[in-house]
């Protein structure tokens, strides 16, 4: 070997030398602890996911399974509007299909770490335990903690669980279907570590029993407004506010963010009332007045955005749904108006009728809601192939068999906007952030 060449080869291994690898790269990203009150989020389909797919799924087939399980979350959360206020603690089973973005969080002494899908749309929270017949995923080994302990039939807690059955034990028991799927599960307290925060005797349900074909691959953490939720058994740390930023999941090495408490939020944001809805208090729900396509405000009838705490009809923010849904009248108007100014050949793609195989120049969209306007970035309201061969409207109308006039801003909409829930303001705000 030349001395030239033989120079060239160290000077290029020296360089290497200062880089790690790729899977060390991966590893160490995926392994960066939380830090202070923000917790990591992490897509459901990302690398540092255990829960991605173990064969890579296609563009086309992760537009398709995820447009799947939104119907079954849309259909999920119009059920919720027509319930009692105090829903089951495990009443996620389109959740449990379906979760989108998941945290790591701590349970126990000594902690097990869970990684729970987190939820904005839920109250409670739920963990597959040891001895669980039916959880496909890991368990939390409640007999190897010191600070466990199960909820008496007796509480205020048991009274928030649908049906609770004691039997022969003290201990507060319930079981819930779902169609072809049935929950067990004990009422329980444990010590949970959300990044540097401990937070003692949690109620959270215990599950030790899954049939039928909804099992849950991992917890739950509800984020709703409910007695059960992290807000209302956190409310003098985090002061009932917190925010997350969404990690595109085009992007599977970047992770988002679940800020909790007042401190640290954004300080300039947009922000809209929120309002409440006596059938289902724990949803986010907004006033949308209107919506605007490019430069002109479409004709949508008052009465598909209108907020009716009657029969549960509105808009919401939700985490679990991927892609924004619209009742029937509000998705055409603003569909039409997309194509009218496209003026190029349709064409369909699963559940998407508005889609395009050719370049596109297209207009924004603004969702105009009661004291805050988003403009919502082409990257947040197009679907785009790997290839590049196909483009589609990211939006839909609402399921036919979904009749509670439910609008919802789904999570592919809100993915790099920090999105801030501060109940003691009743207010949510929205400001642009790359969420990485």
């Amino acid at each position: 070997m030349s001395p030239p060449t033989l120079l060239l080869l160290c000077s290029l291994l020296t360089l290497l030398s200062f880089y790690p690898s790729q899977a060390y790269s991966d590893n160490h990203v995926c392994n960066l602890p939380d830090h202070g009150t923000t917790l990591k989020v992490m897509h459901i389909y990302g690398k540092c996911s255990p829960f991605k797919p173990s064969k890579s799924l296609s563009w086309e087939e992760t537009v398709f399974d995820m447009a799947r399980k939104d119907e079954n979350r849309l259909q999920y959360l119009s059920s919720l509007v027509a319930r009692r206020s105090d829903v089951p603690i495990a009443s996620a089973r389109q959740i449990i299909q379906s979760p989108t973005y998941i945290v790591r969080v701590n349970i126990g002494t000594p902690a097990q770490t869970m990684l729970m899908a987190m939820d904005t749309s839920n109250d409670a929270a739920w963990v597959p335990c040891n001895g669980c017949s039916g959880c496909s995923s890991k368990l939390f080994d409640s007999t190897k903690s010191t600070s466990y302990k199960t909820v008496g039939c007796g509480s205020a807690e048991c009274k928030q669980v649908p049906n609770p059955t004691c039997g022969g034990s003290s201990v507060c028991t319930f079981n819930q279907t779902y169609g072809v799927s049935s929950f067990s599960a004990n009422l329980t307290k444990d010590s949970i570590q959300l990044a540097r925060d401990l937070i003692p005797n949690y109620s959270f349900a215990c599950l030790g029993n899954v049939t039928g074909s909804s099992v849950p691959p991992q917890g739950l953490l509800g984020l709703g407004r409910g007695p059960l939720s992290l807000l209302s058994q956190s409310q003098n740390l985090y002061k009932s506010t917190f925010s997350y930023c969404l990690p595109s999941f085009k992007s599977p090495n970047f992770s988002g963010s679940l800020r909790l408490g007042p401190v640290a939020q954004p300080k300039k944001m947009k922000y809209t009332p929120l309002l409440k809805n006596p059938r289902r208090s724990s949803l986010y729900y907004v006033n949308l007045l209107s919506i605007r396509v490019g430069s002109k405000v479409v004709d949508i009838p008052p009465s598909a955005l209108a907020f009716n705490p009657t029969t549960g009809a509105g808009t919401i923010f939700d985490s679990g749904t991927v892609y924004t849904r619209l009742v029937t009248p509000a998705y055409e108007a603003v569909r039409n108006e997309f194509r009218r100014r496209i003026k190029a050949n349709v064409s369909s793609l699963g559940g998407f009728d508005t889609c395009y195989t050719q370049p596109i120049v297209a207009p924004t969209i603004t969702l105009q809601f009661s004291g805050m306007n988003v403009t919502l970035p082409l990257d947040n309201i197009l679907l785009h192939s790997t290839a590049g061969g196909t483009t589609c409207l990211a939006m839909a109308a609402a399921p036919d068999n979904v009749n509670s006039g439910l609008n919802v801003i789904a999570n592919l909409q809100q993915q790099n906007h920090r999105v801030l829930f501060d109940l003691p303001n009743s207010r949510l705000g929205v400001s642009r952030e790359t969420c990485t």
